[in-house]
């Protein structure tokens, strides 16, 4: 594929339109944690081929043919993982059964999606605990990336700081299998923070901080992690984080994260996209849309979708043709090795 017409590669992509027997299961398994005669077996739930064919078609690939987009990295529904609920057998259960959908469909439309890992986290409990679900995905699946939310207690963040030796056994097999982590909260149950408009910008701007107080990356110098929704307030505010790295007695901040940090542009209108290719280094910057996710409506003042976000790419005045390739293209591939070498397999 020439660099004048790149793959669109959208990084951020979630099973939002799943069978509705995917929920009912799901608040079956929530009312048997208080009364074990009604928890659900995983084989309880049957969803054949043809219904996610169709949950597929009719929604998210529809949605790619119309916008222009080829490929989009798919893992579960980030409000669905609710990590703060249950225990982690729970937990474990929940992310099998979402993890195994995305990768049907990524069998069932392998020249358009790629599956991602959600993992079964769980408050308090060592995460040790998810190693044997993500190896499963990489290994079984050909999962190319995982989720990481820094909070599975639901907006009380009751866990350590990324940066913290709590999170070193996720970190070690994301160094082993060369996967990034995109670093992705799920539903706030703490009434002060809407989920998608406080938690997750929140989530976003708080593991910056955390990766700039730190010094993971001494540790772990080929981590690779995903903010996602443009950074949450980071490149608005990226004069303040500088100043603060440099108050902390840090580095650079272009040395000290973006060779370890990346941001998606899921950030729905011009003017956010025009400042996040501005102040963050190309290098850094990877498509994405979250398309039919936090905000599916569309724009009166621009007449299209918000989570159109390809547009904005393409209008913006700060890249240029080889920039844009980097960003829908060029990044993806090299931030995800496993995507790139599963393109080459493809003659892509």
């Amino acid at each position: 594929m020439s660099q004048a017409t790149p793959l669109i590669i959208d990084i951020h992509g979630h099973y939002t339109t799943a069978p509705k027997s995917l929920e009912n299961w799901r608040n079956q398994q929530i009312a048997g944690i208080k009364d074990p005669s009604v928890m659900p077996k995983a084989s309880d739930l049957k969803i054949s081929d043809d219904e996610l064919r169709e949950t597929i078609e009719t929604n998210q690939l529809a949605k790619m043919k119309e916008r222009g987009s080829d490929i989009t990295i798919f893992s579960p529904r980030a409000s669905f993982m609710a990590h703060h609920i249950g225990d982690f057998n729970v937990s474990s259960t929940w992310a099998a059964i979402c993890n195994e959908l995305c990768y049907r469909v990524s069998q069932l439309f392998p020249d358009n999606f790629v599956p991602a890992a959600m993992l079964p986290q769980s408050p308090g409990v060592d995460p040790a605990t998810c190693i044997p679900e993500l190896e499963k995905c990489v290994k079984e699946y050909g999962n190319v990336g995982i989720n990481l939310n820094p909070d599975p207690s639901g907006g009380h963040w009751t866990s350590p700081p990324l940066t913290d030796r709590h999170w070193y056994p996720i970190y070690e097999k994301m160094a082993e299998y060369d996967i990034p982590a995109m670093i992705h909260v799920s539903t706030s149950c703490n009434a002060c923070f809407h989920t998608t408009g406080a938690h997750y910008i929140n989530a976003d701007t708080t593991a910056v901080m955390q990766l700039i107080q730190g010094d993971l990356f001494k540790d772990f110098p080929t981590l690779k992690f995903i903010i996602p929704h443009g950074g949450g307030a980071a490149p608005y505010h990226w004069g303040r984080y500088r100043g603060l790295a440099q108050e902390l007695k840090k580095p650079l901040l272009a040395d000290h994260l973006l060779n370890n940090v990346f941001f998606d542009t899921c950030v729905y209108h011009q003017p956010g996209i025009d400042l996040l290719t501005k102040v963050i280094p190309v290098k850094n910057v990877l498509f994405a849309s979250e398309m039919i996710g936090a905000v599916r409506g569309i724009d009166p003042e621009t007449g299209n979708y918000y989570d159109d976000t390809k547009r904005y790419v393409l209008a913006t005045p700060n890249l240029s043709d080889e920039q844009r390739y980097q960003v829908f293209e060029g990044n993806a591939r090299r931030v995800f090795s496993r995507l790139d070498a599963r393109l080459k397999q493809q003659g892509r």
